[in-house]
């Protein structure tokens, strides 16, 4: 590793002005003319993470917001809402949503909430600002590719925004675009020109994720301060690389998957049709299987639950060591189980596949590999209940967030054992069984991840805090709500009620199951409300929050926070910090303070981790 070359970088950022008035001046004049530069094609790490936040937020309400419509149909099915008409127009004639349109809404819905928010929204925003800072890094290894995989994002955000707003509207086979359905045009309205924008956007949002994820695996290889070894990482940095290494390694399978679905659509082959009847009339598609489009697609899926759960995990790790003012309990266990998840999430995508007519015994080994999975995820449970225990507790926003976070993933968890059966999962599956337990565990739990991720690092990203009153609210109609939401769903599917229907009302089985419904989507409303509220203290925190007064104000022992409180483009002024101990050192440092940052030399006969 090249220490020359980056404290050579340093000095040059220094030069460029934080020495003195003058230097300072001269920076300032420089951003002033250049605030496209500064501000839009920039290169500085803390700012693209910015971005992709800020992108994660516009989708994650858009998500959230699509998903209260289609609640309204199912919690209402008889009822007409005249706003609806106002907002989606031909798609709401007489304030009620048409079926076709209903399952656009779920499609994009799953697409923006799983790619574009827990995937883009949550790597990206948080590898961008966390890695360089908690290694002790000027910025990325390449900061023009790491600029490039945010304009691919933006990009992939652009022609997904246009396909909900063509004449067929956007593209509904479900968020997995299963064929025949997405790849015959004329299979629905939604297979239109919808699905070709739907799978132009996947293949340039895979193309960020590759750009972000080599960047990042780099940069945590090549580029920590001196002292900074691997052992010595934040779990935050060990669950980011993960994250990188699942993307890398997994999203080229889905971008030929897409591709594949791109030429059958377009160009007459037949990788995955065959042998279909349109109206007594047979297409000439012949010897292509819808089902090796399914397995394209779970094996990048499955790794995608990790690279969605993976941030959170770290995230979490750190905020409750830092608030619980404890040592993280069995470092070295967390990450071996956080390389046992990524190892086996590469072996266990046939488990959403056990109803496809797939062989007994090739089904037997996916349910062991699913089963075993749940060890790892356990080990994690376990060493964070750990940490907490007997700690000094400090209730702050974050920490709820995170405790919030370790709830949900066990409940959330506890039901994939269900379903990791295959023998039960031949009765669950497609059903509001299945919705309620991705919900828990990748869906709400991640979210509470990132919730616990952005009140802490806040203050680094900002210089400002955010309004606290409104964090707890946000935190205990969000916590409560979630519950509310997605319990009552495993009974309806142990009821055999299944998934993607647009009216229940219909059905003798499931007619009762209607007042249930519509609770469930009067929850939803006010969850959705609720994080209105959490997007208006973000962007109000931002201009007018409490100022950060202290380097450290969490008594954090980690490099972040040995920046300025508004860190330039460089992180540090001068020299970067030296490591000399491992993240975790919540003790007495015989000064009266509870933490020892990594910066600290060690004190003679003191062992280093």
């Amino acid at each position: 590793m090249n220490h020359e070359g980056i404290i050579h970088e340093g000095a040059h950022s220094t030069a460029h002005g934080h020495d003195s008035a003058g230097g300072h001046h001269h920076a300032h004049e420089h951003h002033e003319q250049h605030f496209i530069w500064k501000y839009i094609f920039s290169q500085d790490h803390k700012i693209i993470g910015k971005q992709f936040l800020i992108t994660g937020i516009i989708w994650a309400i858009i998500g959230a917001l699509f998903s209260v419509l289609f609640r309204l149909q199912l919690g209402f099915p008889d009822s007409t809402f005249p706003i609806m008409e106002k907002l989606l127009g031909e798609w709401a004639k007489g304030g009620k949503l048409s079926p076709e349109f209903y399952y656009a809404l779920v499609t994009m819905h799953g697409t923006i909430l799983v790619f574009f928010v827990l995937t883009a929204g949550l790597s990206g925003t948080f590898a961008n600002i966390l890695i360089p800072l908690q290694i002790g890094a000027r910025d990325m290894a390449s900061p023009f590719m790491n600029m490039l995989s945010y304009w691919f994002f933006f990009l992939a955000s652009v022609i997904m925004m246009v396909s909900l707003f063509v004449e067929t509207g956007p593209a509904s086979g479900g968020w997995t675009t299963y064929p025949p359905l997405s790849a015959l045009k004329e299979a629905s309205l939604g297979s239109g020109i919808g699905m070709d924008l739907w799978l132009l956007g996947m293949s340039f949002f895979v193309i960020s994720s590759l750009l972000g994820g080599l960047n990042y695996i780099s940069t945590v290889l090549n580029m920590r301060t001196k002292g900074m070894t691997m052992t010595r990482l934040p779990l935050t940095i060990w669950a980011l690389l993960f994250t990188a290494v699942l993307g890398v390694l997994s999203f080229p399978v889905l971008f030929s998957g897409v591709v594949l679905l791109i030429f059958d659509r377009n160009f007459g082959t037949s990788f995955y049709l065959s042998e279909i009847f349109i109206g007594g009339k047979a297409l000439p598609h012949i010897g292509g299987s819808a089902i090796l489009y399914q397995h394209l697609f779970w094996f990048l899926g499955h790794p995608e639950v990790y690279i969605i759960m993976l941030p959170g995990m770290g995230m979490a790790s750190e905020v409750l060591s830092t608030h619980s003012r404890k040592p993280i309990f069995g470092y070295f266990a967390m990450v071996i189980s956080m390389i046992g998840i990524t190892l086996l999430a590469f072996v266990v995508w046939a488990h959403h596949m056990f109803v496809t007519g797939m062989s007994p015994f090739l089904g037997s080994i996916f349910v062991l590999l699913t089963l075993l999975i749940a060890v790892p995820s356990a080990v994690k449970v376990f060493n964070w209940i750990t940490t907490i225990w007997r700690g000094n507790l400090k209730f702050t926003t974050p920490m709820l967030f995170a405790l919030g976070f370790v709830s949900l993933f066990i409940s959330g968890g506890l039901t994939g054992i269900f379903l990791g059966n295959s023998a039960i999962d031949i009765h669950l599956h497609d059903t509001y069984f299945v919705i309620a337990h991705f919900h828990i565990v990748m869906g709400v739990s991640a979210f509470f991840g990132m919730f616990a991720g952005v009140y802490h690092w806040f203050p680094k990203m900002f210089g400002r805090f955010m309004n606290n009153t409104l964090g707890y609210i946000h935190f205990f109609i969000t916590f409560i709500g979630a519950y509310l939401i997605f319990w009552p769903m495993h009974y309806e599917g142990i009821a055999g009620m299944p998934r993607r229907y647009y009216d229940y009302s219909a059905w003798e089985s499931f007619k009762h199951f209607q007042s249930i419904n519509g609770f469930i989507s009067i929850a939803a409303t006010v969850v959705f409300l609720a994080q209105l509220l959490f997007v208006f203290n973000f962007i109000v925190s931002i201009f007018r929050g409490r100022k950060v007064t202290v380097l450290n104000p969490w008594g954090s022992t980690t490099l972040e926070w040995t920046t300025p409180i508004n860190p330039g483009h460089g992180n540090w002024e001068g020299e970067i910090p030296e490591v000399h101990r491992w993240p975790y050192d919540y003790k007495d440092d015989g000064n009266g303070n509870d933490f020892i940052p990594q910066t600290t030399p060690l004190r003679p006969g003191e062992e280093s981790h």
